[in-house]
């Protein structure tokens, strides 16, 4: 009888182990790991801090198989890297950050694939200190200077940056980038900023003004010297905006009003050349709303100057009663001016709701941040009807209240307002710099605060 060759068992055991049995670890390829941003910033005591997206992947290995932690932090005082907090388990995953004092430092974020193999990329992180209020407070990053604001619906808010002509939305309950933006220097035609500092919706149409006043070293850059209009669709995270039409002479139709009225404010004087803006008699624009029942006058709330132009003067309303046309490049036509006793305080931002209730948002015409008084008042939009003070605002933390979302029921127990803040000139992280200076976006936030009205 023929013997069969003891090969053949050999070989079918061969091939029987590469076909049962997984690959080597030195299959696997060099997993990758990469961030959607390399910056993030946070706050120090607050609630739902912006987040980062990595992506991980390895050739031979299913993404769920990978592990991401935190190895090394340069400052562990700032954040530790058992601060880093990563979830989930697939392809992307969610970096967030806890906070536990100001300044910086670098995080490393290290990927662990099959076969023990790793990569790294480093997360450059700031964190802000903590503010009053920081549970109902919220940060809106890729600018700094938040100027005015509207809003468009389901918790969302267009908001006007005093250092660019880019209107950006924002899902106002929560920290994090803009969900999109437009930048209208094009449509516009500006060369400069156009200092945007005030805003107002009538229907579908959003009304903007520049500060019409001269920039901080006096000189007068006709950039500012702008209405203009942006025609809203949709709403929330569907919000979009289209230029409409802008006029450029409200500032020179003032100074002309004024002169021709015994020169009672003093504008021709304020918007001299070197004149700075924000002084006691200086000539600063930072509220816009429409009067009562009224869809073609609009109250122009000045910073500057207060009435007289001396420590408890009072605020200044100017109601221009064809702003539709003013915005389309007309001449201005004016109404009876309005003084209001807003304790010393001048105009940061008004604001009405759908019953007539308004908000003025006061502070300070010098200060830049919140070491001077704030306080919310609340009127009725009739000239010679006093505004009663609802509520005085926190100060000593970073940046300026500069801006009214919307006026909620002031009827209503419990009414709550969100308040966005200018952060320009505030030093967020410790190191001296300006955050209209820091040279990342994402470093760069205003934030936003509600509060509970008595």
């Amino acid at each position: 009888m023929r013997r069969h060759s003891p090969l053949w068992p050999v070989a079918a055991l061969t091939l029987l182990s590469a076909a049962s049995f997984p690959a080597h670890a030195a299959s696997y390829g060099t997993p990758t790991i990469k961030l959607s941003a390399a910056y993030l910033s946070g706050a120090v005591d607050s609630t739902g801090d912006p987040t980062v997206t990595v992506t991980v992947a390895q050739s031979g290995a299913d993404a769920s198989a990978l592990t991401v932690t935190a190895s090394r932090s340069t400052r562990s005082s700032v954040a530790a890297t058992t601060d880093v907090h990563v979830t989930g388990s697939g392809t992307s995953r969610t970096v967030a950050v806890t906070a536990h004092a100001q300044g910086y430092t670098d995080l490393t974020l290290q990927v662990t694939g099959l076969g023990g193999k790793t990569a790294t990329t480093t997360l450059h992180y700031a964190a802000s200190p903590a503010v009053q209020h920081g549970a109902d407070a919220r940060y809106l990053t890729g600018a700094s200077d938040a100027s005015a604001a509207v809003d468009v619906g389901g918790g969302h808010v267009v908001v006007a940056n005093d250092e660019d002509n880019t209107l950006r939305l924002y899902d106002g309950a929560a920290s994090g980038a803009p969900v999109r933006s437009w930048d209208l220097g094009g449509a516009l035609g500006a060369d400069k900023e156009v200092d945007i500092e005030g805003a107002a919706r009538v229907g579908n149409t959003v009304y903007w003004t520049g500060s019409l006043g001269n920039n901080k070293d006096g000189e007068y850059r006709a950039d500012r010297n702008t209405v203009f209009t942006t025609t809203v669709s949709g709403s929330g995270a569907a919000t979009q905006l289209v230029f409409g039409t802008a006029g450029h002479r409200l500032r020179d139709d003032l100074v002309a009003w004024d002169e021709a009225n015994g020169d009672r404010y003093g504008f021709a004087g304020a918007t001299a050349a070197g004149q700075a803006p924000k002084q006691v008699d200086g000539f600063n624009v930072e509220g816009l709303e429409f009067a009562p029942g009224s869809v073609t006058t609009a109250y122009v709330g000045f910073r500057a100057p207060l009435v007289p132009p001396q420590t408890g003067g009072k605020a200044l309303l100017v109601p221009v009663t064809n702003m539709d046309q003013v915005a389309r490049g007309s001449k201005a036509a004016f109404g009876t001016p309005v003084e209001l006793d807003l304790g010393g305080l001048s105009v940061r931002d008004l604001r009405r709701n759908a019953q007539g209730q308004y908000l003025i948002l006061a502070g300070s015409w010098a200060a830049e941040d919140n070491s001077a008084p704030y306080a919310l008042y609340s009127w009725d939009g009739v000239a010679g009807h006093r505004p009663v003070k609802v509520l005085d605002l926190p100060t000593a933390d970073a940046g300026g209240w500069e801006s009214v979302v919307s006026v909620p029921d002031l009827t209503a127990p419990g009414a709550r307002v969100q308040l966005i803040t200018d952060d320009g000139a505030a030093d967020l992280y410790g190191d001296g710099t300006k955050a209209k200076d820091l040279a990342h976006p994402e470093w760069q936030k205003s934030r936003t605060t509600w509060f509970t009205l008595s």
